[in-house]
């Protein structure tokens, strides 16, 4: 996915009932919160695929939400909900990420990505062969999708 995340973060919040505030906030920022490793792909090493960086790999975040609704639920009973929905936004990404693109959901057994569907370089930029190819139509699904909701919600 490339421009499909924060729609579907929306989506996510939406349907989990909420339609702003908070939990619609916190649905988004999960749902691109893993592609901030690309300020460091860009900026210090864009040597290594950014889906090898940590905040593209399922169990780092499995780990950091087990101990983080942990406490929530303990310390901050009011943080539980947001935080849910932020980890679900999270996953949400990661799931997202691997129709086309590519994550190594079986790490640290293996470091082997996994994809649905395997997109080629067939143009000279990354960004052309991703959105030149057929895959690219269920991220033109996924915002059509938010934006109907979002118009569907207002005209309401």
């Amino acid at each position: 996915m490339i421009i499909a995340h924060l729609p579907s973060g929306y989506l996510l919040a939406r349907a989990a009932g909420h339609r702003r505030g908070l939990m619609l906030g916190a649905a988004a920022l999960g749902a691109v919160l893993p592609d901030f490793d690309m300020l460091y792909f860009h900026f210090v090493d864009h040597s290594v695929h950014h889906h090898r960086f940590w905040p593209h790999i399922p169990a780092v975040w499995l780990g950091i939400a087990l101990v983080a609704l942990s406490l929530a639920a303990k310390l901050r009973p009011v943080w539980f909900a947001p935080l849910a929905i932020l980890f679900a936004g999270v996953f949400l990404h990661l799931l997202l990420d691997s129709w086309a693109g590519s994550i190594m959901w079986l790490w640290p057994v293996s470091d082997q990505f996994f994809q649905l569907v395997t997109v080629p370089a067939t143009q000279s930029n990354w960004v052309l062969s991703f959105v030149l190819h057929w895959t690219f139509l269920a991220e033109i699904g996924i915002i059509l999708a938010a934006l109907y909701v979002f118009f569907r919600r207002e005209a309401a």
